[in-house]
């Protein structure tokens, strides 16, 4: 019996019962999360207001860290059950006080699921001079889960989800250069290297704290219609990208394959709560089941690459992610 997933050794499909057309909706019927407490990171627009509603819905408190509060707030109103915190991902000392907080509550965390993402944008730095989109993508995962670790082994039974993205097949992480000082930036390879490093996360912190009960996932949600992920992408890299033609239309293929956002949010809730997962950890997923590995054929439309599930990666990446953020996760 495989224990973990380093090399893809549980990389596959185990018929989940749902497709890439399930919603949220679906997935979540007939599961009660009374007394379940989660943290949705970016949960006040596209697909993380979907997944608060969804857990909410079933019964679960769901605390929403965001940025602005005010637009957190009226997206979010209405929604029972509902918590709305201050924290900005690209800030460091903004996860450690939102971090602080909730371990101050003395609550467990039963869910983290860590949604909030940028793409595709121009070169920013943040305030130590990391990258823009591994910082939001992936440092800010990998900070926020080792401050709430000890809230999330209070629970008898946790399970942190990775939101990342097919899009970790356009890079490697790079280990010698991660925040492009060396090498002409390009924001394809810096978005697709900070999902390789959430998928990497994932596998590394569910090899290491299973025992405590914590397992770990990333996903890849679909491509999808109306969320505001790509609002600083321009038209020549959506071309570039083989998504529009030269007059700027989506082009139908293209079109046929978006996901709505019910759809987009039903990766991560059934990551969340499918007893399907309750041995299997270190998994990447995709159209509601496990994902299959990418091949030559697959490559840009489905499956993991193998990189993303490398022992040695994962490893080194763990390590590494300590030295940037100058934070010590000890499981």
């Amino acid at each position: 019996m495989r224990l973990n997933n380093y090399q893809g050794a549980l990389q596959q499909p185990i018929g989940s019962g749902f497709n890439a057309t399930s919603t949220a909706a679906d997935v979540i019927k007939g599961i009660d999360l009374s007394g379940k407490i989660a943290i949705v990171t970016g949960g006040n627009t596209g697909i993380g207001l979907e997944n608060v509603k969804t857990l909410a819905h079933a019964g679960a408190t769901v605390i929403v860290p965001a940025r602005d509060i005010e637009k957190a707030k009226h997206n979010l109103e209405g929604i029972k059950n509902v918590e709305i915190e201050s924290m900005d991902a690209i800030n460091p000392a903004s996860i450690d006080a939102f971090a602080e907080r909730f371990l101050e509550s003395e609550r467990p965390l039963h869910l983290l699921i860590n949604n909030a993402g940028i793409m595709w944008v121009p070169l920013r730095r943040d305030s130590w001079g990391t990258e823009s989109q591994l910082a939001t993508n992936y440092l800010a995962q990998f900070h926020l889960t080792a401050r709430l670790f000890p809230a999330l082994k209070k629970a008898n039974g946790a399970r942190v989800i990775n939101v990342s993205s097919l899009g970790h097949q356009m890079a490697n992480f790079n280990f010698e250069d991660p925040n492009f000082n060396h090498r002409e930036y390009e924001t394809l390879q810096a978005y697709g290297q900070s999902k390789t490093a959430s998928n990497l996360f994932a596998l590394e912190l569910d090899n290491r704290a299973k025992e405590f009960g914590v397992r770990a996932y990333s996903l890849h949600p679909g491509s999808i219609g109306g969320t505001e992920l790509a609002r600083e992408a321009s038209l020549e890299l959506f071309q570039k990208m083989g998504y529009l033609d030269a007059n700027g239309n989506l082009l139908p293929e293209v079109a046929s394959r978006l996901k709505t956002i019910p759809q987009g949010a039903a990766t991560t809730v059934w990551c969340a709560t499918s007893k399907q997962l309750d041995t299997i950890g270190g998994v990447y997923c995709e159209d509601v089941d496990i994902a299959s590995l990418a091949t030559e054929e697959s490559f840009g439309e489905k499956g993991v690459e193998l990189y993303s599930l490398d022992k040695e990666n994962a490893r080194k990446l763990w390590t590494v992610s300590e030295e940037m953020t100058g934070i010590t996760f000890n499981i």
